[in-house]
């Protein structure tokens, strides 16, 4: 039985959603706050290849990213990350495009797509949102 990453067309295709991904995120106005979420991190070059790693292992092919950190915790990986349910959404809105932008369709991409919603939608938080400023320019907890 192949794996859902054989059924999506194997690491080059996966490396080509990922890279979507990211892309529209750098150039999508309305991907701007999912952007932003990087800015603290170890930015977009590390992000991307993290989420190749990640992805892989995820559906099925090899675990970089487990070889690399010895875990795939999700939670403990976003723990630090203030994601909120527009966030999630907006995540999965914008992976769908990618999917889309590639071409990629069919029932491994049905499936994995409930299976990421019910990722993302996990680690929806209340950890303080920086992104979120009150008048003085200094960071707030973002409402509810």
């Amino acid at each position: 039985m192949s794996s859902a990453l054989d059924q999506l067309g194997g690491e080059k295709q996966l490396r080509a959603v990922v890279e979507r991904f990211y892309d529209r995120m750098e150039t999508d106005p309305a991907a701007h706050s999912l952007h932003r979420l990087h800015f603290r991190g170890h930015g977009l070059n590390h992000t991307r290849q993290a989420q190749f790693e990640f992805l892989s292992g995820f559906l099925g092919g090899r675990s970089y990213y487990r070889e690399r950190f010895g875990h795939m915790d999700l939670r403990e990986i976003h723990a630090h990350v203030p994601i909120r349910e527009a966030d999630a959404e907006l995540w999965l809105d914008t992976f769908d495009a990618a999917l889309d932008d590639c071409g990629i369709d069919g029932p491994v991409v049905d499936k994995m797509r409930a299976t990421l919603r019910r990722a993302a939608l996990m680690l929806v938080n209340d950890v303080p949102d920086w992104r979120v400023e009150d008048d003085a320019g200094r960071d707030v907890e973002a409402p509810g």
